[in-house]
């Protein structure tokens, strides 16, 4: 790690007070050594990192961290603070913070020196050292590993002396002696030959993954290897990370007595250790909490739990940390419906769109485009567009089936879910047949997998055995008992939507711009947006649907737009970061991206979410009012030729956008304490829920 940290990369007395600020100046630093070339967009690949989970470990630690195409080498930059800085973690701020930056691209070798960084965060002795550490150079040197013991340097040799099974080490025959009873010890001493193995030592193969792939990963494995060494366990970790990964051996995995997937993207060839007893939890609390999850996967194999398959799925589609409620659960699998189908509503709608505009409203009546097509002819071009966008809108409902199934129990679910999709398109049964057709599907393999099935057959229950079983069932279900009266449902929702008119769909108006306003992305938004969505999910929308799907887009541009504008209005009520997120606000809310407003409400929920909901609601009632029609499903200000009514269009984001920023600006300002003197605008109004600073009454 020579180049990846040095002296000027450090420093031991970092007064930022939250984590935005602390990034911000470890990534000043980078900047000044040349090592990242926008420190703005860095910063946000950075807060886009930390959005998707706390970096704050157990311990005082804190590792924000990101791959970027703003990092030209991987780059390493530590803080030390006094008064420690609030990352998440459930134990307190953290005192040593470690700002790690990968470019997009970067090399393998280069990611396993970073590996081993975060696995030598998990020694105390390494830790102990940087907070006495005096001066910059030692502490670059220290983390760089050249003051560090090699006898106590785990870390280094990446934890392969615990993970081989043909070279024991001291430390395993100490942990195998502690477990043995020592009557059985003096026993085989007694007979004069050493006994056989009292008893082989419980084994566990285990696979950590993070969304980046560079600290948690490997932080994780470290801290399951040390607890399985404390425990006398044997433990083989599999790290998935952005390096890639090394397969564990097949043979380990069969010896294996339990798995552990401690990870937040999904396992990759997750079916290698199917039929063993399965702990299945997030990548953090592998390194919060290791023996707890050791000691319930040996409770497990005790109970004789096994996965048939892998029926828990992951915690990216069914919700990660073990008791979560039902409804939990629910909406994470709807969720991951949603993600996967909301690609292919873009490219579809936006193609569609395009033919529109292209080939002007009679496009879709235009005969194929394989027996008609005229290069010269903008209309044949226009149809063109407007058939590859049908054909992949076609695949919305079967893809949110599917993936709805996928969610709840993984790969198995697919082949029932798209088959119960695809059936729900065929008997009219739309966007709410695809809904219940994927909670069927994935509730059916379930099922199905709980079934004790011998040794000889599991090879093929997830290529034949559940696929047949599990489509059969489900498209006997759609077809026969609950197809005919979910499309009844859905041509009753369709036939009210287009009946609203006046006051009716202005109230509708409103209520979708709060709900896309309320969690900025988040599951109220994804309902709104994908209610929308689902109405102009066909080839010639109704009038209500498009109108829908604008007043939905309108209310999602307002709160970045509304926080770009109130901090160049009132510059002084905000941050210094919080004025520079407030630039580059402006072009993630021309662009219908409503987590461009996340780090405002982060920073102050009480005053930012509200005032943003208020105008999302002032903004979809006047787009439902003035009747704007949408056929695209983005696209933000950059699809304005698309929109019926644009100009009055343009008026109703206006109008919420100021009504926002007003109520932002009138509300962060009766927060400013009243005796506020010269020079105090800035620390006054800095945002205090991250910041912690008491108000003054």
């Amino acid at each position: 790690m020579s180049e990846m940290i040095t002296a000027d990369l450090v420093d031991l007395d970092l007064s930022a007070d939250t984590k935005e600020a602390a990034a911000r100046a470890l990534a000043e630093r980078m900047v000044a050594r040349g090592r990242v070339t926008d420190l703005e967009g860095f910063l946000t690949d950075v807060a886009a990192r930390e959005a998707q989970m706390p970096t704050g470990l157990d311990g005082g630690i804190g590792i924000p961290h990101c791959r970027s195409r703003h990092v030209t080498e991987p780059t390493l930059a530590f803080g030390r603070s006094t008064a420690g800085i609030d990352f998440g973690a459930a134990d307190g701020p953290a005192d040593l913070i470690f700002l790690i930056a990968a470019p997009a691209g970067a090399d393998d070798a280069h990611l396993t020196i970073l590996s081993s960084l975060a696995r030598q965060l998990m020694n105390t002795e390494f830790t102990d050292a940087l907070r006495s550490v005096g001066d910059a150079p030692s502490a670059a040197a220290l983390i760089r590993g050249e003051d560090t013991g090699s006898e106590d340097s785990r870390p280094e040799n990446r934890g392969e002396d615990t993970r081989s099974e043909t070279s024991p080490s001291a430390g395993s025959e100490s942990s195998e002696d502690s477990v043995a009873v020592p009557a059985a010890a003096s026993a085989g001493t007694a007979t004069g030959s050493p006994a056989p193995e009292p008893e082989r030592p419980f084994r566990i193969v285990a696979v950590t993954s993070c969304p980046t792939g560079i600290a948690h990963t490997y932080m994780a494995a470290e801290s399951l290897e040390n607890a399985g060494r404390d425990s006398g366990v044997e433990i083989t970790v599999e790290t998935q990370g952005s390096a890639g990964f090394i397969r564990l051996d097949p043979a380990v995995i069969a010896a294996a007595d339990g798995v552990i997937f401690a990870h937040d993207v999904p396992v990759r060839e997750k079916d290698r250790f199917a039929g063993k007893p399965t702990v299945d939890t997030g990548v953090k609390a592998a390194i919060n909490r290791p023996a707890d999850l050791i000691t319930e996967v040996r409770g497990k194999a005790e109970r004789g739990e096994v996965t048939a398959a892998a029926s828990a799925g992951t915690p990216v589609e069914r919700g990660g940390e073990p008791g979560e409620g039902y409804g939990t659960r629910l909406r994470k699998w709807l969720m991951s419906g949603v993600s996967y189908m909301v690609p292919f509503v873009a490219a579809g709608g936006l193609l569609i769109a395009l033919g529109f505009a292209i080939g002007g409203y009679e496009i879709n009546e235009a005969p194929s485009v394989t027996d008609h097509f005229v290069w010269t002819q903008a209309a044949s071009w226009g149809a063109l567009l407007f058939q590859i966008g049908g054909v992949a809108f076609g695949f919305l409902v079967p893809v949110l089936a599917g993936y709805i199934a996928y969610g709840m129990a993984d790969r198995p679910g697919l082949v029932p879910g798209f088959v119960g999709g695809a059936i729900s398109l065929t008997i009219n049964a739309g966007f709410l047949g695809g809904l219940a057709a994927g909670l069927i599907a994935g509730g059916v393999v379930i099922a199905i997998q709980k079934v004790r099935i011998p040794a000889a057959l599991r090879g093929i229950m997830p290529v034949v055995v559940i696929p047949l079983i599990s489509a059969a069932v489900v498209g006997f279900l759609m077809f026969v008992v609950i197809g005919k009266p979910i499309a009844e449902a859905q041509k009753g929702m369709t036939d009210w939507l287009n009946g609203l008119s006046g006051a009716n769909a202005v109230l509708l108006g409103a209520l979708l711009g709060l709900m896309m306003c309320f969690d900025l992305g988040g599951p109220v938004n994804k309902v709104a947006y994908t209610f929308a969505t689902a109405g102009i999910a066909v080839a010639s929308p109704s009038d209500s649907a498009m109108k829908i799907m604008a007043a939905v887009m309108a209310a999602g541009m307002v709160p970045p737009l509304a926080m770009a504008l109130a901090t160049t209005v009132r510059g002084k009520l905000f941050n210094k970061t919080e004025r520079e997120n407030g630039k580059a606000a402006w072009v993630l809310g021309a662009s219908f991206i409503s987590e461009g407003a996340i780090p405002f409400a982060a920073a102050d929920p009480l005053r930012v979410i509200p005032a943003s909901m208020v105008g999302g609601a002032v903004t979809g009632a006047l787009s439902m009012a003035f009747g704007a029609t949408l056929r695209a499903p983005h696209g933000g200000i950059f699809v304005v030729p698309l929109i019926g009514n644009p100009f009055l269009y343009l008026v109703a984001i206006a109008a919420g956008v100021c009504v926002t920023a007003a109520t932002v600006i009138v509300l962060k300002g009766l927060r400013k304490a009243a005796p506020a003197g010269p020079g105090t605008d800035e620390s006054t109004s800095a945002p205090s829920p991250e910041n912690k600073q008491p108000v003054a009454a």
